[in-house]
């Protein structure tokens, strides 16, 4: 049986206290040994009040639990919750989190007046005829020719980017930045990119190798593409 003394352990940051519930006990078990370590290390009125990030682990707390744990930590005792961190989630979120995170592959041609929008990162086999429209959450990959509209991180992630075995764009969009057809050379380039480029504080076309070192982040799209 675990001693109780271990439940709740109180640490000390620049920030104010971290407290990290042990995950292996009761939750009942646990808020007992926390209403007593709280009433304990009360700071005099006279003290500001602390904010507390509370570490769960591999726990994961109801709204209703969590509602408890804020009776407790509460400005009353002096004492506020900044956070809840855990390493688990609902599964509602983890669905969620698949989807926004997933490449769509689609195979087919956005043809004039048509839109293509995904949530994700999209992997387009074809192309992007004028007057066509492609939007993603996330990056955007066409192989294919891009003559119309595309843009990522619709939702306004400015990390996101644009990519096509041929690119000559009516328009490129990335989260809230525009760059629009003369910014590109009248013949097109070949095995390009767009992304925005901070120091420029605008979209940029580069070459796909810039990719490795702009944006590590790309090393994940493979490992996804064969997980499926």
């Amino acid at each position: 049986m675990l001693d109780k003394k271990q439940l709740i352990t109180i640490k000390g940051t620049r920030e104010g206290l971290s407290l990290f519930i042990d995950d292996s006990c009761s939750f009942d078990d646990a808020m007992e040994d926390l209403n007593e370590k709280i009433i304990a290390s009360r700071p005099k009125n006279d003290e500001p009040i602390v904010s507390v990030k509370v570490k769960l682990g591999n726990r994961f707390l109801y709204e209703a639990q969590k509602d408890q744990l804020r009776e407790i930590i509460s400005e009353i005792n002096r004492f506020t919750i900044h956070s809840f961190e855990s390493n688990v989630i609902h599964r509602e979120e983890a669905l969620a989190w698949k989807e926004d995170s997933e490449i769509k592959a689609v195979n087919r041609i956005v043809r004039s007046g048509q839109v293509l929008e995904v949530k994700g990162d999209l992997l387009l086999i074809g192309d992007v005829n004028p007057g066509g429209k492609v939007v993603s959450t996330g990056n955007i990959y066409i192989m294919g020719s891009l003559y119309g509209i595309a843009h990522a991180g619709s939702d306004g992630d400015l990390s996101t980017f644009i990519a096509a075995s041929f690119m000559k764009p009516s328009q490129l969009r990335i989260a809230d930045y525009i760059s629009r057809a003369p910014d590109y050379e009248s013949d097109g380039v070949y095995m390009e990119c767009g992304l925005i480029d901070e120091v420029q504080d605008k979209i940029i076309i580069d070459r796909l190798q810039v990719l490795s070192h702009k944006r590590k982040e790309i090393s994940g799209f493979e490992r996804r593409m064969q997980n499926g």
